[in-house]
């Protein structure tokens, strides 16, 4: 099952992107837009455009409003997906924000207000990225007095809890660095238990999780279903059950209002375009249900779904699950930016040639590409598990036998990767790490445009390439699928960026241009990845551990004709491209041994291959990289505050225009979000 394709590179590369060596100064403007919002601990925020909404129909921009309601009304559904407390601190936090009356310029109150910040960004009190339970820069004491000085009202406490004792609840949740120390804990030897998540009821474990999927999956099944994609698996009296997150079950008061907003699209879209109409209807009709073979029909429907106003609602993407089997809550609501999707229409018509072209064995090939369909877009709002940290790529839907039967639906996020490439202007990044000016003058050339490229290679045709033996279990490679797979659509973006067919599509300038990508991916998984990264940690996150395991196999198997090397000058630890032909055969051979495994459903050689090259980090080499990083002044997350979408009516209530404003602030959207988009009940148990 393919699990995890959702933001395939989230812009590592477009965040080391500096096209000069002057350090951050005011913020970058384009056209007198300012992209750059605010920054607080390892984060900064940042403002998208949406160029081209003007144009839209009003047909087009009524249905853009709608599936944006839409897709900020599952806010609360995230939060409590990720943490059963998250809710409740949240909405502690926002109260003790809004009526504090104290010095605000107290440590104490500049660490809380810091800690806020990141709840929202985050989603709750887990790092969106490393997923690390961070602990609040303010004491207790604080936390204490600030909570006993709320309005009763304003105190989420439990029914039948004192403040003294909702206090004693949620301190050691807050600041006790034992107590649901990850969110996704995949080292641990019961990844349930260790896990901090709420897709599992309270002392579930592992080998109950694995034996109740199992024994739902039907022999010979050749279309199954995506078991446990949309519950919450609780023990109750001792007997496992799920509880479904639909209309009248788990989660219901957000659900009801996801549908409420499409319902009110059905009339915008009934002339615009029948094939949507269906996909929507599809999507409600799922919701309403829990149906999870109605999901699939949906998906179907999505994936031939070929309209300008286009949209992600639902559960999803299971990378918040170690076991891969439950999804978040997401959206992602958008338009086809019609001159872009010229390079991925041109990619995607010639899917047959790359995918006859591979160098992985013929027996792992399709022999039939089917319905791939690639788009560039415009994202209009980001909700859900894409907000406010996004993807730059999708490539949906997950299910190996729809991709097989039906195709699948492949976009880039251009305006995403606009505003991430604006904002990394003159950070003095290249001049730190970057080897030579040879590589930064590449970089300066083709990088934004090979970013680009390898993300609607990596989309478009790398998720979608290969096939399943017959009788391989989708699931059979377990915890290790998310990495694998994107492993695998990495390599053949990367393996494809220099083949001689992309110039002669136009896709690039020349034969030199891919160098780029092929330097700044190498770069970043040896060596500058690693800002990410805490001290004395290794690497989690699946596509962290992706980039790491290509870059250190490819180092390590190309030692004897020293085709990658690790140089130092002047005390700096630099990565040197010593042949960069040599180099893509490499990323070939690793392609084919991807493919296979994933073909054959290897568990043990793709376990060993992650464990191998993926995760261990070099003590010594992190901390020269943080030294350095820590100099320029960068912060290496970042994520975006929403447009504001208004719509305008006449006397009876019918939408005459749909207007765009850029101006809310991270807080107040925060806090408005939380106002106008927060149904659901603090505990969802």
């Amino acid at each position: 099952m393919k699990k995890i394709v959702l933001g395939a590179t989230f812009a590592l590369a477009a965040l080391f992107t500096a096209c000069d060596g002057e350090k951050k100064g005011q913020p970058e403007t384009n056209q007198n837009f300012t992209y750059e919002v605010e920054e607080f601990a390892d984060i900064q925020v940042l403002r998208y455009k949406v160029p081209g909404f003007e144009d839209l129909t009003l047909q087009e921009k009524t249905l853009i409003y709608y599936l944006s309601q839409a897709a900020l009304e599952g806010r609360d559904i995230l939060y409590d997906q990720n943490n059963r407390y998250n809710l409740a601190i949240r909405r502690t936090l926002e109260a003790i924000y809004e009526n504090y009356q104290g010095d605000k310029e107290s440590a104490d109150y500049k660490e809380f207000v810091v800690y806020l910040k990141r709840v929202w960004f985050s989603n709750g009190i887990h790092h969106h990225y490393g997923e690390e339970k961070f602990l609040p820069g303010f004491s207790k004491d604080f936390f204490k007095e600030q909570v006993k000085a709320l309005p009763a009202d304003k105190v989420p406490a439990k029914e039948g809890q004192t403040v003294d004792q909702f206090i004693a609840m949620m301190e050691p949740v807050m600041f006790d660095p034992n107590v649901m120390a990850k969110k996704v804990d995949k080292s641990a030897k019961d990844k349930i238990l260790a896990s901090a998540n709420n897709y599992y009821g309270e002392g579930v474990t592992q080998s109950e999780v694995e034996a109740f999927y199992e024994a739902m999956k039907k022999p010979d099944d050749a279309t199954p279903v995506s078991y446990g994609l949309n519950s919450r698996l609780v023990k109750e009296n001792g007997k496992l059950q799920e509880k479904v997150w639909k209309e009248n079950g788990l989660y219901s008061p957000a659900i009801k209002r996801i549908v409420y907003w499409l319902e009110k699209s059905l009339p915008a879209v009934h002339n615009y375009d029948k094939s949507q109409e269906e996909t929507i209807s599809k999507l409600i009709f799922y919701y309403k249900t829990g149906d999870l073979k109605m999901f699939d029909d949906y998906a179907i429907a999505w994936v031939s779904d070929n309209a300008r106003v286009d949209f992600v609602n639902g559960f999803t993407e299971t990378y918040g699950d170690a076991l891969g089997i439950k999804a978040s809550w997401e959206s992602i609501v958008n338009f086809r930016n019609e001159e872009a999707t010229k390079r991925t229409q041109t990619i995607s018509s010639n899917a047959q040639w790359f995918e006859d072209h591979s160098p992985v064995d013929n027996r792992f090939k399709k022999e039939e590409v089917k319905g791939v369909t690639a788009k560039v877009i415009t994202v209009t709002q980001l909700g859900g598990d894409c907000y406010p940290a996004t993807p730059i790529g999708i490539n949906l839907p997950n299910a190996d036998w729809i991709r097989a039967d039906y195709g699948s639906k492949s976009v880039t996020i251009e305006n995403i990767m606009e505003a991430y490439d604006q904002a990394s202007l003159h950070t003095g990044f290249n001049d730190e790490f970057v080897w030579s000016e040879n590589e930064i003058n590449l970089i300066k050339e083709y990088g934004f445009m090979t970013d680009v490229l390898h993300t609607d290679l990596h989309e478009c045709l790398g998720h979608g390439s290969g096939k399943l033996m017959p009788g391989t279990d989708p699931n059979a490679l377990g915890e290790y699928s998310s990495e694998i797979e994107e492993t695998r659509a990495d390599l053949f973006g990367l393996y494809y960026c220099a083949d001689p067919k992309i110039v002669e599509l136009g896709l690039l300038p020349n034969a030199d241009a891919y160098k780029s990508e092929y330097y700044r991916f190498m770069m970043n998984g040896l060596l500058t990845q690693l800002v990410r990264i805490e001290p004395g940690k290794n690497i989690e996150e699946a596509h962290m551990v992706n980039r790491q395991l290509i870059a250190k196999w490819v180092l390590e198997h190309g030692k004897a004709d020293n085709v990658v090397e690790y140089k130092v000058r002047d005390g700096k630890t630099y990565v040197v491209v010593n042949d960069y032909e040599k180099l893509r055969d490499l990323f070939g051979q690793l392609l084919a041994e991807i493919q296979r495994i994933k073909s054959e459903g290897d568990f043990a050689a793709g376990k060993a291959l992650v464990e191998k090259y993926g995760i261990k980090v070099d003590p010594k080499l992190h901390q020269e990289v943080l030294e350095r990083y820590k100099k320029l002044n960068m912060k290496p997350y970042r994520g975006f505050v929403n447009p504001v979408f208004t719509a305008e009516t006449d006397d009876k209530g019918k939408i005459t225009d749909v207007k765009v404003s850029y101006d809310e602030s991270y807080i107040d959207q925060m806090l408005r979000y939380s106002k106008e988009y927060s149904t659901l009940p603090t505990y969802n148990d």
